[in-house]
């Protein structure tokens, strides 16, 4: 699935996008299905808001974003929850946990709604990230990273085509985050997928095809 954006300016952002080159809002971008996009955004650029309007969160904004032949702007409900369903997941900056619910239970609320993964296979990738002994603890006692890695087997527990990440490491220390990038690499290879990963500073997570600053 191809994604295509074509003259999008936030419009909260329109004055500050004018006064300075952009090399993703008001110009015209195609990323295919498989490729490694790194957004590097300096602070008060608008990276969240750009993944958010991506993943169809956000309505504010000029120009036009599809995926595939599917424009964003005026989507009804349903084709865009099929959409995340099956095209599209998000590691999400605040995480977006339940906070009452523990962290297996985060996991299984995913899990059985799009039934992609076994049980077996989410708690084996909670056990990688190091977080078998916090499966019973509640979304609300996680720290920050621990928190963010149930945010990322979460993301993983679906059918994708594009897998949205915005600072999807930024509360873990080095092991922890070799240990993400080594499971989202082999997950998102086995879909054939293509990535976007939007972050300040420049990275060398991923093998990405495009580096773009936004």
């Amino acid at each position: 699935m191809q994604l295509s954006l074509q003259g999008v300016i936030p419009i909260p952002l329109r004055e500050k996008v004018n006064a300075y080159q952009s090399g993703m809002w008001d110009a015209g971008q195609v990323f295919n299905k498989g490729e490694y996009i790194f957004i590097q955004a300096p602070s008060g650029t608008g990276k969240t808001t750009l993944v958010h309007i991506l993943y169809g969160l956000r309505t504010d904004y000029e120009g036009q974003v599809k995926w595939g032949n599917i424009p964003l702007s005026g989507v009804n409900k349903e084709t865009l929850a099929n959409l995340r369903t099956h095209g599209i997941s998000v590691i999400f900056q605040d995480m977006r946990l339940f906070p009452e619910l523990t962290a297996w239970e985060n996991i299984e609320a995913k899990r059985r709604l799009t039934n992609s993964v076994t049980a077996g296979q989410a708690g084996e990738w909670l056990d990688r990230l190091g977080l078998v002994d916090k499966k019973n603890s509640l979304g609300s006692t996680l720290s920050y990273g621990e928190q963010q890695r149930v945010a990322i087997v979460r993301a993983l527990l679906q059918p994708f085509e594009w897998l949205l990440m915005d600072e999807p490491f930024s509360h873990l220390d080095h092991a922890n985050t070799t240990k993400a990038i080594q499971l989202i690499s082999e997950v998102v290879k086995q879909h054939n997928a293509g990535m976007i990963l939007a972050d300040l500073d420049e990275n060398t997570f991923f093998p990405y095809t495009q580096t773009i600053v936004l």
